[in-house]
């Protein structure tokens, strides 16, 4: 019997490390309305809250992912998801206000860096040589996996108990995500006598841990990043992604379905709808990067992504489920499609050895998106008291981000970060 290559039991533990991450992050949008009923905050403030979460965790994707090359993947990982356990344990205490902001900002929105930003390049680019477009594709589609396969009970165990049993689920598998990366986790191939997935021979590999300044690194990377037009088109692209997902869809479609009068629960169930299809459509991604041009794949991602959103409000208006099953198949199949080709491109353009950073930077972008219709949804439900306009508005930038893409030349060499050259 042919021995399963650790590279695919690596992936294993990594795709359910971010889910575990992922229904942290996306367990936000089920907590909204009972916040307010339990503290009687205010949703703009709530919003904020997980505007900055959402913000931190992507400004600090860069700096993780220096962190990873100075202190080794695996030390990194036990780190996120004790930062993890330590947020979700401090939210049964949580009384005030400035007490969301540092626990569900900062102390969550830090752990939830290590694995939902470059993670998943850093893992495909160390531990396949071959099908990183598909290692790619599954890991990004596990963040949906977790909604998938959570939000309702979240949703349900909230609506027949408390807030704070759904979170004290969500620390049990914290808890037990972190006690696997301890126990089977490695850093590199080479801990277990082998090379990344479907290398033939010997290759170069970088050290597991370097003594370098991870701040210095991670600046020094986007100096030289910041002088490409590629890293502008995609990190623009990207805000734009974020702003439209986790920021939008992520932060306030519950809450958005709540005031046309549905369930928490059958919002709940849409937004879990999506996750399954999401699954779908991010692994073929991965698979389809591998394959064709990238530019065209993120280009028709954004543009179907937005037309969907645009008709978001009249399906909700109508209040048939037919239509909002229709919108989550359609939207799901897109929620995160755009994040393979977009790390494509990032490796092409920049190298396998720098692109894990300078991707962090382009991921930073998406979470300033997405903290911007954290908090801006919020802002607009307050101020219309409805969410209408801000959906409206994602549906216009996505159609933007599609001209962005396009402009990305087709051939475009890595040779001014002295690297080898590649096609897109």
């Amino acid at each position: 019997m042919k021995r399963i290559h650790y590279s695919w039991i690596i992936l294993i533990i990594t795709f359910f490390s971010i889910i575990v991450a992922g229904i942290v992050r996306s367990s936000s949008g089920v907590f909204i309305v009972p916040l307010e009923d339990e503290f009687g905050w205010d949703r703009s403030v709530i919003s904020l809250a997980f505007a900055i979460s959402l913000f931190l965790y992507g400004l600090s994707g860069p700096f993780m992912a220096a962190l990873i090359e100075v202190l080794g993947l695996k030390k990194m990982m036990v780190l996120g998801m004790s930062t993890l356990l330590t947020g979700i344990s401090l939210t049964f205490f949580m009384k005030h206000e400035w007490q969301l902001m540092l626990i569900w900002g900062v102390i969550i929105g830090l752990g939830c860096g290590v694995f939902l930003t470059v993670l998943s390049p850093y893992v495909a680019n160390r531990w396949f040589d071959k099908r990183r477009g598909l290692a790619v594709g599954i890991l990004t589609a596990s963040t949906a996996t977790g909604q998938l396969i959570l939000l309702p009970v979240l949703a349900i165990i909230i609506e027949n108990y408390s807030f704070r049993w759904a979170i004290g689920l969500v620390m049990v598998l914290s808890l037990i995500m972190l006690l696997i990366i301890l126990l089977f986790m490695k850093n590199t191939p080479k801990e277990v006598g082998a090379l990344p997935y479907g290398a033939e021979g010997k290759i170069r590999e970088s050290a597991a841990v370097q003594k370098k300044n991870p701040i210095g690194m991670a600046f020094r990377s986007l100096k030289e990043a910041a002088g490409v037009k590629e890293f502008w088109l995609l990190a623009a692209s990207f805000f734009i992604c974020g702003l439209s997902t986790s920021g939008l869809i992520g932060t306030h479609f519950i809450s958005y379905c709540i005031s046309f009068g549905l369930p928490v629960v059958t919002a709940a169930s849409l937004l879990s709808f999506m996750g399954i299809f999401d699954l779908i459509g991010t692994t073929l991604s991965g698979w389809l990067s591998d394959r064709f041009d990238n530019r065209w794949l993120l280009f028709w991602y954004y543009g179907l992504r937005g037309a969907s959103l645009v008709l978001l409000p009249f399906a909700l208006k109508e209040g048939t489920i037919t239509l909002l099953i229709i919108f989550s198949v359609f939207y799901g199949l897109d929620w995160i499609a755009t994040v393979p080709p977009t790390i494509s491109i990032s490796r092409q353009v920049f190298g396998l050895e720098r692109s894990g950073i300078i991707y962090g930077w382009i991921f930073a972008s998406h979470q300033a998106g997405a903290a911007v219709a954290a908090y801006g949804g919020g802002l607009i439900f307050k101020v219309f008291n409805s969410y209408t306009w801000g959906f409206f508005l994602a549906g216009i930038f996505c159609l933007l981000g599609s001209l962005f893409v396009i402009l990305i030349k087709r051939e475009r060499t890595a040779s001014i970060m002295n690297d080898d050259t590649v096609k897109l």
